[in-house]
């Protein structure tokens, strides 16, 4: 990884622009989610739900056709679409490719990886989407995991990407252990930013979480313990996804993205303790912090 530069401290959080009277849902991004495996729906309807929440148009989400039935169910305001599996319940890469063309085709942004679980065909689709999307990309969960040994990957990237890792799966990426990650955690997520030439965000979750893309840096002040649940990160890549549909720079857009989430998880906190709250809670939240947060001027 090339040495990070002396990073430029941003603390001002960026609103979304003021929707015009006469636009229409294309206008603010058209996400697809590619997430969920056998035992993990939760986590594509999590992801989804929370982009929609988060201002985004249009929401597809792809998943294994076993599991594709359930999360429609989640939510009826996305749009669901069942991708070729196998027998262990997860995508099965080259039976879908010709579907996730379609889909990505029709997309402004693509995040990938909650829920999505681990094989050989998966890390062929990660690795497939890293070089051929020319949108904006997120990745996150086990699409990280896959990225692993293959990271250089991200040079051949024609359009921004975002990474959310938590300090586990920053460990993996950058061949570190995790008391080194926790010891160091600005300098080495600045450095990974660094890595490629088109737009870099890593978004290295955790108490007080770093957003950077090399040259600057926000530390997050929202959020709480009781985010500490599963599905939590399932809802940042909503987020971030959304907010990069409706054209934020990267940065920008994880800036705001990641407070936004944290402060929902603040308001659930407030409403169910830190003990009781789950992941659709901060998805609750969501609409009340963007309407709090208002719109530029």
């Amino acid at each position: 990884m090339a040495a990070a530069p002396e990073l430029r401290v941003v603390t001002t959080i960026p609103k979304l622009k003021a929707r015009p009277a006469d636009s229409h849902k294309g206008d603010y991004g058209r996400v697809l989610i590619i997430a969920g495996s056998r035992g993990m729906a939760g986590a594509a309807g999590l992801a989804g739900a929370a982009a929609l929440r988060s201002g985004a148009g249009l929401v597809r989400v792809a998943s294994p056709a076993e599991i594709q039935p359930t999360v429609a169910t989640f939510e009826p305001s996305y749009m669901t679409w069942p991708l070729s599996q196998d027998d262990h319940g997860q995508i099965d890469f080259e039976r879908a490719k010709a579907d996730l063309e379609r889909l990505v085709a029709q997309s402004d942004v693509v995040a990938v990886g909650p829920g999505l679980g681990r094989s050989a065909s998966l890390d062929r689709l990660v690795g497939w989407l890293v070089e051929h999307v020319a949108v904006p990309l997120v990745l996150d969960a086990d699409a990280l995991n896959a990225l692993g040994s293959q990271i250089s990957i991200l040079n051949k990237r024609k359009a921004p990407t975002v990474l959310t890792p938590h300090s586990g799966e920053f460990s993996r990426l950058i061949q570190k252990t995790v008391a080194e990650v926790q010891a160091n955690r600005a300098s080495l997520a600045a450095s990974l930013a660094n890595h490629t030439e088109t737009p870099l965000v890593v978004v290295l979750k955790g108490h007080g979480t770093i957003v950077t893309d090399g040259h600057q840096a926000y530390v997050n002040g929202s959020g709480n313990p009781g985010m500490a649940t599963g599905g939590s990160g399932d809802c940042l890549t909503g987020v971030i996804a959304a907010i990069l549909g409706q054209k934020l720079s990267p940065f920008d857009a994880c800036v705001l993205g990641t407070y936004a989430h944290g402060l929902a998880g603040d308001m659930a906190r407030d409403q169910s303790g830190v003990i009781g709250m789950i992941a659709g809670d901060i998805v609750d939240g969501l609409g009340d912090v963007f309407y709090h947060l208002g719109t530029e001027d």
